[in-house]
């Protein structure tokens, strides 16, 4: 049994899922980005609880399918920004596709009608954003920024950059986090 969590982007909110579930006093899941796999149903009583304070932190239990889907193609999309990390050999609607095994007309269309924006905008979003951490962390430059994020150069990256921000990737590192959006508000 799978219950699905929305606004799970990193390793911490993995730990933090993982304790509530513990907390609550269910052993043996297996937490992972999005989403909770259980051995065994819960009780009425425990799923009101473990809704609660998952509620309390930021997080939200996902009921619907469609619902459900679109979370799946934004942990894909989180996935692919910030843990890949060989050079796509394949289209990324084609990626996308392959990974949750539907059509990608049909996952952009359930996309761009709940999210308000295309697929390919949300990447370019999460992209630009990771680009603004790696600047602000100052340990790569811009050319191993441009070459992790699969950009073809770094006047690709750079040009894109200022479109979405405003700002050149060097100006920007001048301003640092201030201008920083967490992933969930995206």
């Amino acid at each position: 049994m799978y219950i699905y969590i929305k606004n799970m982007v990193c390793t911490r909110c993995i730990m933090t899922v993982n304790q509530i579930f513990s907390e609550a006093g269910v052993e043996n899941v297996d937490v992972e980005i999005g989403k909770v796999k259980l051995d065994d149903p819960l009780s009425t009583e425990t799923m009101d609880m473990i809704h609660k304070r998952l509620n309390k932190v930021g997080f939200e239990i996902i009921s619907d399918s469609k619902s459900r889907i679109i979370e799946e193609i934004r942990q894909v999309i989180i996935n692919f920004v910030y843990h890949h990390s060989e050079p796509l050999r394949i289209n990324f609607s084609a990626y996308l596709a392959d990974k949750l095994n539907l059509d990608y007309n049909y996952l952009s269309a359930l996309f761009s009608s709940a999210a308000g924006t295309t697929i390919e905008k949300y990447l370019i979003d999460l992209k630009i954003e990771h680009v603004k951490e790696l600047l602000v962390y100052d340990e790569k430059n811009l050319s191993e920024i441009a070459f992790d994020m699969g950009y073809s150069s770094v006047a690709h990256l750079s040009g894109q950059f200022k479109r979405i921000t405003g700002f050149t990737p060097t100006h920007f590192k001048t301003l640092g986090k201030q201008k920083r959006r967490p992933i969930n508000e995206i």
